[in-house]
Formats: structure tokens, C-alpha cells, sequence
């Protein structure tokens, strides 16, 4: 009775199931699998109610196994196949493309940071946790989330130059003047931003001025610090101490850059360090230069921060009233920032009113997270006071 049902149900299901899927071939090794499912368990459990339904529902089962089992293992012969080519593995560099995929646009800035870190900088959690002050816990959780959020997606580029750009001088900014802790500087996150910064500087214009930005700040570094970890504001530094192969380097690649492409904030803010560099001391440094760029910057990114560095060149070139004025012009776009407090108290102290600017100097201090910062802060006010 079995084997007739059998027999009487296989074309249909067969054709059932071929239709739906479209080969006839993988339809007929399903249900093959199905009656031998069927001669196993009918004896055993009955006959049951629907047979055809079952045996469609049995040798749809298989089909999909089948389907599933073939493309992991059609996944997997590519997969060898690509890690059998050694010359492809050597000559093809996917570094940007891991970048990419890092910025992708669905991720949080901190997401973006962190999982650049561990992906593309082959940084710990641990390491990447001590460096931003988290523990390694929360700095793990931010890293699963980013890397489920990108679950599925196709390896390749998943942002744009822009977010890279960005997310690779937020790491070096965090390395070079630290937001919190301390120390003045983290080296290993500027070095790491340098180093990434130098696997996309072919890219574009601005890529490439990216890379010369971060060399000519860092040459500045090392007089930047007094023997006890202090800061020393630009004005105080011995230039002797600026690291004069990262700035032949830096200004070297700005040139080439320029010209290659549409001008950018990087471009703008690169020939800003280029002019600091250049300068053999605070005083001949060409301010009304400097002034200029960081108008042009102003204008194309908005940026807030841009404003207060424009106020102090612009007191440079026409006094402290001048660049007082910038900072009245931002209003209350850095409410909150202990920098509008401390570059408005430094412009208060030019124009001779030290009461008022040490006022604003011990209020940026209790504003700041970085101890290095505070220190100094603290110390112009005392002095005035």
C-alpha cells in the first residue's frame, strides 16, 4: 500500500516542486530523498492523513537543504580559490575598502572611531578602551554593535571620503591634544591616524592634504610640553625642537597637492600649518596669511572651532579689540566650551584687561577635562590675579 501510494503521488509532487524552483534536476533529488524520509517513518508512524502533502512538504525541506548546503559549498570552494592566489592576496590592497566599510554612513561617529581602531588599526579593545578612557566593557559593546549594524552588508566601500576623512582626524586629534586624562598628548593615536592616513593620501587632493596636515601638526609636538608635562602655547615654544623631517615631508605633499583637485578644508587648514612651520619665530610668522585661509575656512565649513582660531589671527594683524569682535560675532555656537572662554581671557590679557580675563581663564580651567590644560589655565589666572 505504501509503495502505491507512493508511486501515484512522486510526479506530482515532483512537478509541484519544480515548477517552483525551476530545475527539474534538483526537484527530483528532493523528492528521491523524500520517498526514502517516507518508506522510513510511514511503517513506522502511519500513514498520514494528507500523503502528498507530506511528502511536498518533506521534499521542499530537502530542496532547501540542498539549495543552502550547495551555496555554502559553492562559498566555500570560492573562498579557497581566493585564498589559493597569492598574487591577487599581495597585489590588491582592500585597506580603503575596510576604511569604508568602518565610516559606513549607518554608524555612530564613536562607532566609527572605535571599529577603525580595532579593524583597520589592529588595535585591542583594551587598548582602544585605555586610549578614550572607557572601560573595556563599554569600548567591546560599541565595537558589537557597530560590526552587527554592518552584518550582511557586501564587503566594499560603505562611506565616502568625507566620513573617513573626518573619522581619521578625529583620531589624530584625540592623539595630539587629548579631550580628557592626563597627558597632553596619546602618540599611539595620532601615529596610528598618520599611518592610515598615508593608505588613502593617493586617493584625492584632499586625502593626500589630509596626510600633510596631521605630519606638520605632529612636527610641532615635541615643543609642545615642558620636562614636567606642561603646556607651552605656541608663542613659548622652542622651535629648535620641531621635528624638521615631518615638516619638509608635510609641506612637500601639500604642494603636490595643491592643484589637483577643488580646494578643501584640509587643503586650507594644511597651508595654515605649512605658514606656522615656515615661520622661524611667533612674531614673523605671516598672520595676515593665516588670517585669510582661516576666512576662507570659515566660510566653507562653518565651523565654529575655525571661528575662534581666526579671532586670534585676526588680533594679530589688527589687535585684541579685532578678534574680540569675531568672538562676540559666534554667539552662542560654543556655549558651554571651555576654548571660547580661554582664547577670550587670552584676548582680554592683550588689550590690558587682566581682571576680566582671569575671570574667564580659572572658568575655562573648571570647564576643561584635560589635567594638562587645566593646569595651564589655572596658572594664567593666577598670575594676573
Amino acid at each position: 500500500m505504501i509503495t502505491h501510494l507512493l508511486r501515484e503521488h512522486a510526479p506530482t509532487v515532483l512537478g509541484v516542486l519544480a515548477r517552483r524552483c525551476g530545475s527539474f534536476d534538483d526537484a527530483e533529488d528532493a523528492v528521491q530523498e523524500a520517498l526514502i524520509a517516507a518508506h522510513l517513518s510511514w511503517p513506522e508512524h502511519g500513514v498520514p492523513d494528507n500523503p502528498r502533502g507530506w511528502l511536498l512538504q518533506t521534499a521542499t525541506r530537502k530542496l532547501i537543504d540542498q539549495i543552502r548546503n550547495e551555496r555554502a559549498r559553492r562559498r566555500r570552494e570560492e573562498l579557497v580559490a581566493r585564498l589559493d592566489e597569492p598574487g591577487d592576496a599581495y597585489e590588491q590592497d582592500d585597506t580603503l575598502h575596510v576604511l569604508m566599510m568602518c565610516c559606513h554612513p549607518e554608524l555612530t561617529e564613536a562607532s566609527q572611531v572605535a571599529l577603525t581602531l580595532r579593524a583597520a588599526g589592529g588595535l585591542r579593545t583594551a587598548e582602544i578602551a585605555a586610549a578614550f578612557l572607557v572601560p573595556e566593557a563599554t569600548m567591546a559593546q560599541r565595537i558589537s554593535r557597530a560590526k552587527q549594524k554592518l552584518r550582511g552588508r557586501p564587503f566594499g566601500p560603505g562611506g565616502d571620503g568625507t566620513a573617513l576623512r573626518r573619522v581619521l582626524y578625529l583620531i589624530f586629534n584625540e592623539g595630539y591634544a587629548s579631550s580628557t586624562g592626563p597627558a597632553l598628548h596619546r602618540r599611539e593615536l595620532s601615529a596610528e591616524a598618520i599611518r592610515l592616513a598615508r593608505k588613502i593620501s593617493h586617493v584625492d587632493s584632499e586625502s593626500a592634504a589630509l596626510l600633510a596636515l596631521m605630519l606638520l601638526t605632529d612636527a610641532r609636538r615635541p615643543a609642545r610640553t615642558n620636562p614636567d608635562g606642561d603646556l607651552v602655547p605656541l608663542d613659548e615654544q622652542d622651535r629648535t625642537r620641531w621635528d624638521r623631517s615631518l615638516i619638509f615631508e608635510g609641506t612637500a605633499i601639500l604642494d603636490a597637492a595643491v592643484g589637483r583637485g577643488t580646494v578643501g578644508e584640509y587643503q586650507l587648514q594644511a597651508a595654515v600649518a605649512a605658514l606656522h612651520c615656515r615661520a622661524v619665530s611667533f612674531e614673523t610668522t605671516d598672520w595676515p596669511q593665516i588670517s585669510a585661509l582661516y576666512g576662507l575656512l570659515e566660510r566653507l565649513t562653518g565651523n565654529p572651532v575655525v571661528s575662534l582660531n581666526r579671532a586670534v589671527a585676526v588680533a594679530m594683524v589688527d589687535g585684541p579689540a579685532a578678534g574680540l569682535a569675531v568672538l562676540d560675532d559666534l554667539g552662542d555656537r560654543l556655549a558651554g566650551s571651555h576654548r571660547i572662554d580661554a582664547v577670550r581671557a587670552h584676548l582680554l590679557e592683550r588689550a590690558g584687561e587682566p581682571e576680566q580675563a582671569a575671570r574667564l581663564y580659572a572658568a575655562a580651567a573648571a570647564r576643561t577635562t584635560s589635567l594638562p590644560e587645566r593646569r595651564y589655565l589655572t596658572t594664567r589666572a593666577a598670575r594676573l590675579r
